[in-house]
């Protein structure tokens, strides 16, 4: 190539920086008293709560539960709750539920017990934004409130809720750590040329297309770069530089942590295992009667019901929800309850042979194992 073209080749430019790394460098950021060296890699620094914000449990304290009776479902609605199942599956006939023999209509007492527990948690880590001259809350205005005397809207109770918050007085402006401040940086791409090497005819700005005695069949201009050898970059659109994807070339950065606080409804349920034909699974999708509500920053395990289960579960949940939470995190609110789950296993038969199926939870939905063929009744 002539003289021309390495004139279009573009100027480097040695006073615009290589991109610097996108977090700032080690001993970048300042000390923020309370908050225990956030990082800079905006790693979270999750703060347990003083044993103040923390309730302690009493010694001795149970709670005892009402007698609740047995649910009861009809002949009429079981077979109601059939057709309605049979109805919404294309490969099964209504004629069996239609036509039916109930024999028995089994009663079946389930209990589905929950403990929630509500958490507040906090955790901080660095943050920035470009410096465009707004107000800079620093050192300036006073000291840093510790994590956990950061004011902030508590949500309803039992949701789940994520609020992000600038810590006051912690705010300061630095030169950006990226492109030291020059608002640009150099192209990775095309190394500040603000061009590069022409793929297609590999910098030559001919392409060899065959052979020939003359340039119709033999050496051609090449028609990408039109004879350059170099094209344009596309990623920095010719310039050789970019604008400083950190600061948005405004050359500053203010720092500032912000304070993470979470809010997390933990759940824990439990069905007794005791109908090796039913799965478990299937209650996830019903509701039931929430006979017993207990609710206090902290519940006690439940004594004296029917189903010693359930007493145990109470007792076993409530400590491990205790002491799995309460060391990284505040208990605003603990709630436990106690549903009654009807589920009658239903026995029929049809076309002399008999089957069954079970209707459960208030919506009367249907399990059945097998349901037999409309063709069996001629």
């Amino acid at each position: 190539m002539d003289e021309k073209d390495d004139e279009q080749l573009g100027e480097f430019d040695p006073n615009i920086p290589e991109e610097g790394p996108s977090a700032p460098p080690a001993g970048w950021l300042d000390s923020v008293s309370g908050y225990e060296e956030p990082k800079g890699d905006c790693t979270d620094q999750l703060y347990p709560p003083p044993p103040a914000y923390n309730p302690c449990p009493e010694n001795d304290r149970n709670v005892s539960v009402p007698h609740v009776r047995e649910p009861q479902v009809s002949e009429e609605m079981a077979r109601e709750a059939l057709l309605k199942f049979v109805g919404n599956k294309w490969s099964k006939s209504s004629k069996p539920a239609r036509n039916l023999t109930f024999k028995e209509l089994k009663p079946i007492t389930v209990y589905r017990y929950r403990l929630e527990t509500y958490t507040e948690s906090r955790s901080s880590a660095w943050d920035m934004e470009p410096y465009t001259g707004q107000a800079v809350d620093g050192p300036q205005n006073g000291i840093s409130p510790p994590p956990w005397e950061v004011p902030v809207q508590q949500p309803h109770q039992h949701t789940d809720v994520v609020l992000k918050v600038r810590v006051p007085h912690s705010s300061f402006v630095k030169t950006c750590h990226r492109c030291n401040g020059c608002g640009r940086t150099r192209c990775t791409h095309c190394a500040g040329r603000g061009n590069k090497r022409c793929p297609f005819c590999h910098g030559h700005g001919r392409r060899f297309t065959g052979h020939g005695r003359n340039n119709r069949n033999g050496n051609n201009r090449c028609s990408s770069c039109q004879g350059r050898g170099r094209k344009k970059c596309t990623f920095c659109q010719g310039h050789g530089h970019n604008t400083c994807s950190t600061c948005l070339g405004h050359w500053n950065i203010m720092h500032f942590i912000q304070l993470t606080i979470t809010w997390k409804n933990h759940l824990f349920e439990f069905v007794p295992d005791r109908l090796p034909e039913f799965p478990l699974k299937k209650f996830d999708k019903v509701s039931g009667d929430p006979f017993f509500v207990d609710e206090n920053i902290l519940v006690y395990p439940i004594m004296g019901f029917p189903d010693q289960d359930i007493c145990e579960v109470s007792r076993r949940a409530s400590q491990e929800h205790q002491s799995q939470f309460s060391a990284v995190s505040r208990i605003l609110q603990q709630r436990q309850t106690i549903e009654l789950v009807p589920i009658t296993h239903a026995f029929y038969s049809y076309g002399g042979k008999d089957y069954d199926f079970f209707v459960y939870g208030l919506e009367n939905k249907v399990f059945t194992p097998k349901y037999p063929s409309a063709c069996l009744i001629l």
